[in-house]
């Protein structure tokens, strides 16, 4: 039978990878801050805790996905959390966070012998109900292996494995989500200009995402921008957020940040 898992973390994207596991045959045990948002998943069959810890079976697997560092924190250090898991445990965190915060988080676990892997996921909900993700995972070999499987129950197409460094999986997350925001913004202003010239925006990201750009993020947003059907960059604080994470990150390492501040600046703009 697949482990019980505790789910942490039931936003627009946690959902439906929740109900993907329940598909799977694994039977959760869900909290949110908001705990009505989990209502449909206790109607098919979840079980609903009252805290964080109430999701924790003892040496079992936990899975968060939150908002950022701090959230996870905050639970990680709420009552109970890290004694329920005990050794043998292993907690999942898929939230973009910082390298850093990913590595506090790692040792904090190892204070408490439980294991810990970082997953941060690429893919709106919408591919994580095609189960058309991708996941990014990095930490200790026994850790990995238990949870391994668990990636395709989640709905993930394919998972990349970044070794034992914490970290690393975190770093891929930040610097994918830095180059398809700046990817947006690029398409935004050249579809503009070629609007604005009286030319066919659509007809345009056609031609350049057949030929030049033929990735998944230039086809899709690009359509969507030619449109006009993109989401506008006010409409999710997600953004935002993740481009201060790339620059908090890039530098503390010491690594240039023109991009990142120039893009952090039009959006505060």
């Amino acid at each position: 039978m697949p482990d019980p898992i505790g789910f942490l973390g039931l936003g627009d994207l946690g959902r439906p990878i929740a109900r993907n596991m329940m598909a799977a045959g694994h039977a959760l045990t869900i909290w949110n801050r908001t705990a009505a948002k989990g209502d449909d998943l206790v109607a098919s069959g979840a079980d609903r805790a009252a805290s964080p810890a109430g999701a924790v079976q003892p040496g079992g697997i936990v899975v968060s996905l939150l908002w950022d560092d701090a959230s996870v924190v905050e639970v990680v250090e709420s009552d109970g959390f890290l004694e329920r898991l005990g050794p043998g445990g292993v907690h999942v965190s898929m939230t973009t966070v910082s390298p850093a915060g990913s590595k506090a988080l790692a040792a904090r676990h190892a204070e408490a012998g439980v294991g810990f892997v970082e997953a941060p996921v690429f893919g709106r909900p919408e591919a994580a109900a095609a189960r058309q993700l991708w996941i990014a995972y990095a930490g200790a070999e026994g850790p990995k292996a238990r949870v391994r499987p668990l990636f395709e129950a989640m709905g993930a197409r394919e998972a990349f494995d970044f070794g034992e460094q914490i970290g690393a999986a975190t770093t891929v997350k930040l610097v994918g989500n830095f180059l398809i925001i700046s990817a947006g913004a690029a398409m935004t202003e050249g579809l503009a200009m070629a609007r604005a010239g009286g030319f066919d925006a659509g007809a345009t990201i056609e031609m350049l995402t057949k030929t030049l750009f033929p990735a998944p993020i230039y086809q899709s947003y690009g359509r969507a921008i030619a449109a006009g059907t993109a989401a506008s960059g006010g409409g999710s604080a997600i953004p935002g957020k993740d481009l201060g994470l790339f620059k908090a990150s890039a530098e503390a390492v010491s690594s240039p940040t023109p991009l990142s501040s120039l893009l952090l600046e039009m959006r505060r703009g």
